[in-house]
């Protein structure tokens, strides 16, 4: 195991072992921008929000991004580095005269000290509009410096004319490597590292009543593959791989040597099942069904696997699936395959009938089906734009042949006549006009079935213009 991490420490004094009492998360937040893992691309050289940091020009921003990416230790070192006062809420638990009370507090030392105030909101997109209103004078005063966090769309999910004022920067789930680095680092840190909880847990169990430290020094060793697993396993988190490690140390007893040892199977064991990120109302549903979609779309069937799989893994309502795939066998697939509909439709009436978990089975069937048929949206692209006239003011009159004539008398004094019976012509085809004006909105591909279709359309077509030739409609 030469690349494994092995380290060694003396215990720490009573009161970092009383300040180890944090979750090992927390105790390893960064302190500044260079220990700060991932984000590079608004953290990393050059990029907007690492210079506003550094030259102290920040206004107010929202952090957008799911659990553990670094929202809050974000916060925290943007006040560090700017040299502000840093005052934190709670957009469940703080209410609004929590927050007059911590502006007027920002207010007084901005005018008395001239120091600036960081109001960090965490999950602010949990206020309601009337209280992320009340923060709008006092953001555009500058009394605060208002740094928000979310998990949820801000453009979606907080108020327009607060999200106008802000500055909105996205952080994606951290990569395994990044991941890794950090658990590093808990490992490596003697001072707030897992090393130290150890100390502290042993401290606990057997406490020397003069100094509150066990003689000897514990240690700590992590196989990479142990390491390799809890960040790839931890789904971009940071704080879940963390803490899976720090029980994985602390629920292991040492070996005959005195050391801890995290193996593969000791880090299995400490993480909890992989939690999907995925809110049924919220971003992960609107994202994934999305990908869902476009998957299906792209005739990518192992794609729209994974993403249907990730649905249903995490408690997706079936019927919404079995419905964007009727929507889509008609938006995607239309005339190229028409039988997609058809197959939709009854994996739409199958999940209903059956049920979880066997309704996997059905979708699973309709997915690949869908993915694999040939692809046309003329249709889809035909009514839109026979739509889009209508609404535009263009609505045609119906020519007098093709209007309802109630009795043979009633055309006849209408002058309702004309019309010729399609069953009676060669092919069940009688050219005559069905548009005053001979309009056209679907164009036929030339994907699957519909290929056939377009060049029956052409056929029909090409005869309906030679008898035009023939007989010019009357002005």
């Amino acid at each position: 195991m030469s690349d494994d991490l092995f380290v060694r420490t003396t215990p720490p004094d009573g009161a970092a072992a009383t300040a180890n009492a944090a979750p090992l998360a927390e105790r390893m937040r960064p302190l500044t921008l260079e220990d700060f893992s991932g984000q590079e691309h608004i953290l990393g050289p050059g990029k907007l929000l690492r210079r506003a940091i550094e030259a102290d020009r920040i206004a107010s921003i929202i952090l957008f991004g799911p659990p553990g990416t670094g929202k809050t230790t974000l916060a925290r070192i943007i006040a560090q580095a700017t040299k502000c006062r840093f005052e934190s809420l709670s957009g469940v638990e703080s209410n609004i005269a929590d927050l007059r009370r911590v502006v007027a507090a920002a207010a007084n030392r901005l005018a008395n000290a001239g120091q600036k105030t960081i109001l960090f909101v965490d999950e602010i997109h949990r206020w309601n509009k009337a209280q992320q209103d009340v923060l709008l004078p006092d953001v555009e005063r500058g009394t605060v410096r208002l740094v928000g966090a979310t998990t949820e769309n801000p453009f979606f999910y907080v108020n327009s004319a607060l999200v106008s004022r802000s500055q909105i920067f996205q952080l994606e789930p951290l990569a395994p490597a990044d991941i890794e680095a950090v658990l590093r680092r808990a490992l490596a840190d003697v001072e707030r590292g897992v090393v130290a909880a150890l100390v502290k847990a042993r401290a606990d169990q057997s406490p020397d009543e003069t100094t509150h430290t066990l003689p000897g020094a514990p240690a700590v060793v992590a196989d990479d593959d142990a390491l390799t697993f809890l960040a790839t396993i931890a789904d971009g988190d940071a704080r879940k791989a963390l803490n899976a490690l720090e029980i994985a140390v602390l629920t292991t007893p040492p070996g005959a040597d005195g050391i801890v040892r995290v193996t593969r199977a000791i880090a299995e064991e400490s993480i909890q099942k992989k939690a999907v990120v995925y809110d049924a109302t919220g971003d992960g549903h609107y994202d994934t069904i999305s990908a869902f979609i476009k998957s299906v779309r792209g005739s990518d069937p192992d794609a729209a696997l994974y993403w249907l799989a990730k649905m249903l893994y995490a408690g997706e309502e079936v019927r919404f699936i079995a419905r964007r795939l009727v929507i889509l066998a008609s938006e995607d697939i239309g005339m190229a395959d028409p039988q997609g509909l058809v197959l939709a439709v009854a994996a739409q009436q199958a999940v209903q009938f059956i049920g979880m978990p066997e309704a996997r089975i059905t979708l699973a069937h309709a997915t690949v089906y869908l993915a694999t048929a040939p692809k046309s949206n003329r249709a889809y692209l035909g009514v839109d734009k026979a739509m889009e006239e209508v609404k535009s003011g263009v609505t045609l009159a119906v020519p007098r042949h093709l209007r309802s004539t109630g009795s043979k008398r009633a055309a006849k004094t209408l002058g309702h006549t004309g019309y010729q019976y399609s069953h009676e012509g060669e092919g069940a085809y009688i050219p005559q006009a069905y548009l005053p004006e001979g309009r056209r909105y679907y164009d036929p591909s030339e994907n699957g079935y519909e290929k056939r279709v377009k060049e029956r359309l052409d056929y029909w077509r090409a005869l309906f213009e030679q008898a035009q030739e023939k007989s010019p409609p009357k002005p």
